[in-house]
């Protein structure tokens, strides 16, 4: 065999092995841009269903395209703010949540009468009990989302408008346009598909 043909060979070989490279990159990289995206659980404040440094992945069509649910985790930006957080959805749009005596209420208004049920906050350990933070026991949803901690006595959320004054105008709804991701899967310490 000729030195050219060899040479022809090895370079044929490099070529096909950086175009397979170049096709998987540009798919992983779709992937992470486009349909899902790792994440890093910092702070205590999602406690006991997520720890600090889980390894999450997100799911980044959903709040493009699909139906997000009371109960489900997201992460997102809070309005005045530019570090992204993860809580669990508690009210939609056209509710109330009140805090009552350590409860967390939902109501609705059906034929002008208001209905108030129990939240169902299964996910939490027995004696997580939540208080009012910031004065205010009532939140009125018009458009977005009122999210929580799961650790209620942690951190800070949309009770008190992410650490902010709810009295000087800042909202405690998450706008549906701050939401970058929806938790789909934790990885890191135990496998979890949401």
């Amino acid at each position: 065999m000729s030195l050219k043909k060899k040479l022809m060979e090895i370079l044929f070989d490099v070529f096909d092995m950086i175009s397979f490279l170049v096709f998987v990159g540009g798919i992983v990289l779709f992937i992470r841009f486009f349909v899902a995206n790792p994440y890093t659980v910092v702070g205590a404040s999602m406690y006991p269903a997520f720890e600090e440094n889980d390894f999450i992945v997100v799911d980044k069509i959903t709040p493009r395209f699909g139906e997000i649910k009371r109960g489900d985790v997201i992460v997102f930006v809070p309005p005045w703010k530019t570090i992204p957080y993860i809580k669990r959805v508690i009210g939609l749009p056209w509710e109330t949540v009140k805090i009552q005596d350590d409860n967390v209420l939902i109501c609705k208004i059906d034929k002008d009468v208001e209905n108030c049920e129990k939240l169902d906050q299964s996910y939490l350990p027995d004696d997580v009990e939540t208080e009012a933070r910031c004065g205010l026991t009532e939140f009125k949803i018009v458009s977005w989302l009122f999210v929580m901690w799961d650790n209620r006595w942690f951190s800070t959320d949309s009770r008190c408008c992410f650490g902010l004054d709810c009295y000087d105008g800042s909202s405690y709804e998450v706008p549906f346009d701050h939401i970058i991701w929806k938790v789909y899967i934790r990885f890191f310490p135990k496998f979890w598909l949401f």
